[in-house]
């Protein structure tokens, strides 16, 4: 099988096409989705391939357009809704958590609910794009049953998980990094899946384990690099979905380290690192030789001003210090 490099944001792109090319159920709502494409171009080129009857431009309202997303699901529809920021996410919280999440449930298990919610997520730092545009909700959401949680960190992953998502039959929050839809990766040249609950080792190492998600999993191998000339080995563990969530692999690799650094973007108090700390605590306690470290957002809203943005989100020198505090080789 061929391969070929390609941005996160066309991927993402090319995926939709794909299956809507495919399955003329599937069909796409969201502010500004139209010819501009949407605000950060994902969907740029389907309108005009597919016409505003399955491209459909929504007003400035989330709970209405997500909740009309939701009926059409119950109806048989595969609606794909993109939210222009995943900051207003909150609007629809009644339609996601209270509805969608709910559906199969309640209908004991007899429907599918074909609905993948797609949100940009997280700062871009020095764009000074404030608290109400720079936010990382995700933990929110995997307090919820019902619903999954998808958060892809490279090309391949962004297409084979949103392929994954549009195919699944379950309410689904997709999250992309603003800051990822530049970057570029390999995808094979035929289509496949990356399925949920399924973490990847970015990279090898015996001496320490750093969990993270999206963007940070970026950082993680950076601040990796910057380690091992320090002679600390870790390993990288990319998440891939928090909902469900690769319990054994990362039980595997602390069982071959010892230690666990968990790094994600969002705040840090009530962040998606205290479940997998907790659960390593409870599960594994035997194998660690050092303390677990999270490492995430300073909890203030995220500022305006790009020297104070730089400042609260998580950085490389961040993981550095994180790693040391807990390796056995930081002496």
């Amino acid at each position: 099988m061929g391969t070929r490099t390609i941005t996160y944001a066309a991927a993402i792109n090319e995926t939709l096409r794909k299956e809507m090319e495919k399955d003329e159920t599937v069909f796409l709502m969201g502010e500004d989705i139209g010819p501009l494409g949407g605000l950060f171009g994902v969907t740029k080129g389907l309108h005009e391939r597919f016409g505003s009857d399955r491209v459909l431009e929504t007003p400035i309202s989330e709970s209405g357009y997500v909740g009309a997303a939701v009926g059409a699901a119950m109806l048989g529809m595969k609606p794909i809704v993109e939210l222009q920021f995943m900051d207003w996410c909150t609007v629809a919280m009644d339609a996601i958590v209270n509805s969608a999440a709910k559906t199969i449930y309640v209908h004991d298990g007899q429907v599918s609910l074909h609905l993948v919610i797609r949100a940009p997520y997280g700062a871009v730092v020095g764009a000074g794009l404030g608290c109400h545009h720079s936010q990382s909700f995700e933990s929110f959401f995997t307090h919820v049953p019902g619903l999954k949680v998808a958060m892809p960190t490279t090309p391949y992953d962004a297409a084979g998980l949103l392929r994954t998502s549009i195919q699944d039959g379950n309410p689904i929050l997709f999250l992309e990094h603003k800051v990822l839809y530049s970057t570029k990766g390999e995808i094979p040249e035929e289509e496949y899946l990356v399925p949920f609950g399924r973490a990847a080792v970015r990279r090898e190492g015996s001496d320490a384990t750093i969990v993270g998600t999206g963007l940070m999993v970026h950082k993680a191998l950076a601040a990796a690099n910057q380690l091992q000339g320090d002679g600390i080995s870790c390993e990288v563990i990319d998440l891939r979905t928090l909902l469900p969530w690769d319990k054994d692999l990362v039980k595997s690799s602390v069982k071959k380290t010892g230690r666990l650094v968990i790094v994600h973007e969002a705040w840090k108090i009530g962040g998606f690192g205290g479940e997998v700390g907790a659960t390593v605590a409870e599960e594994a306690t035997d194998y660690l030789r050092g303390p677990i470290v999270r490492v995430g957002c300073k909890f203030a809203p995220i500022p305006f001003s790009p020297p104070l943005e730089k400042f609260i989100i998580p950085n490389e020198a961040d993981i550095v210090a994180a790693v040391k505090r807990t390796s056995r080789k930081a002496s």
